[in-house]
């Protein structure tokens, strides 16, 4: 059984970010200002703050595609952070001379210890045994998603070949649903020195039914799309169609009837309360996901915390950051949410050639209805 998985590695200020990229089969084109598009979209919308003007992402694809085309061998990707140049010492990989001066300086003057409610630098700091948040706050930052987005790609790549499309939209900025409104809620917060979370959506079209599973709990395509959206930092909810409406709805209201047409053979249903997924199978609708994003907990106006070092009470720290960055949370959902889609996309067809993967697709679409 095939399946496409990926490790990223890298820091927010370290040399560069890394993504290896297993089991995509060989023979699948791949657009590099494609993923540099992809790239580009994670560090736009309104709100976002100084760190992307300093960086303009673009990815080298170091191993497993040749002349634009993959060869069925692991893909490795880095994005190379142009802030590190500001960073070396502070984040060097090797050892250091903490006798120096200037160095010991350099060093200290990036240490933190305070730390910041609603982020991973006190949990993270416990788990870890360290008494300098620099070594969490590098890894769990946002920054780690750059290279979920160029994985995404690879998988959009690989979905294009089957008609898949795919899209997103902003529902929400704090408590506005108009683009208008919420941009002066944006520029409020801003103001205050304060951050804004939000609600989007996501929908991927043309997927056939029955991918995923329901005869075990891991493979439930609903179940695998909600753990990689809630992996995303700062993601606190996912729904899936309806979603939470649900719980206000009866089952005559909540369930999609489903018709038959004879002149194309195949199933559908007029509503989509369901989101494409049933059974933790897809069912052939559009795959419609929502998506709640928190507000980022580093703020300008910090709230109360505490020193780990001296255990007294201080304001958290505050370090370069977005006002709002739901725009950009979409654009990683879609990542994920593809990456997700292309492993069971394989799992379901299999193949070592995209040419191999299309035979068993097409064998199984011809017997759909």
């Amino acid at each position: 059984m095939n399946k496409f998985r990926f490790l990223t590695s890298g820091e927010s200020h370290g040399m560069c970010l890394n993504a290896i990229i297993e089991g995509m089969p060989a023979n699948v084109a791949i657009d590099c200002e494609f993923i540099n598009e992809e790239l580009a979209k994670r560090q736009q919308g309104y709100g976002r703050g100084a760190r992307m003007q300093i960086e303009t992402d673009k990815v080298q694809i170091k191993s497993g595609v040749r002349f634009g085309i993959t060869t069925g061998a692991p893909i490795c990707l880095e994005i190379q952070n142009k802030d590190w140049q500001n960073w070396t010492i502070p984040m060097s990989v090797a050892h250091v001379d903490e006798n120096d001066p200037d160095i010991l300086e350099a060093v200290k003057e990036k240490k933190i210890t305070r730390v910041r409610p609603g982020h991973a630098d006190l949990a993270g700091a416990q788990k870890y045994n360290q008494k300098d948040v620099r070594n969490i706050l590098e890894r769990s930052s946002a920054r780690e998603t750059a290279s979920r987005v160029a994985v995404g790609a690879i998988a959009k790549c690989f979905l294009k070949e089957f008609g898949v499309e795919y899209s997103s939209k902003v529902l929400q900025i704090g408590n506005s649903f108009e683009e208008d409104a919420m941009r002066n809620e944006i520029d409020k917060a801003k103001e205050n020195g304060d951050t804004l979370g939000g609600r989007f959506e996501i929908v991927f079209k043309n997927i056939p039914a029955g991918l995923g599973s329901f005869v075990h709990w891991d493979k439930r395509l609903d179940g695998r799309l909600a753990q990689a959206l809630m992996s995303i930092p700062a993601v606190k909810a996912v729904e899936i169609g309806a979603g939470c409406l649900c719980s206000a709805l009866s089952g005559s209201s909540t369930h999609d009837e489903i018709f038959y047409d004879t002149d194309n053979a195949k199933y559908y249903r007029k509503t989509n309360n369901a989101g494409g997924i049933e059974g933790g199978m897809t069912n052939g609708e559009d795959i419609v996901l929502k998506v709640t994003m928190k507000a980022i907990p580093t703020m300008k106006q910090p709230l109360q915390s505490v020193d780990i070092e001296t255990k007294s009470s201080y304001a958290a720290h505050f370090e370069r950051s977005d006002t709002c960055a739901v725009e950009a949370c979409a654009i990683v959902g879609e990542a994920m949410a593809a990456i997700i889609l292309a492993d069971a996309f394989l799992e379901k067809f299999g193949g070592d050639s995209i040419e191999e993967t299309k035979t068993n697709y097409n064998n199984y679409i011809k017997n759909l209805g």
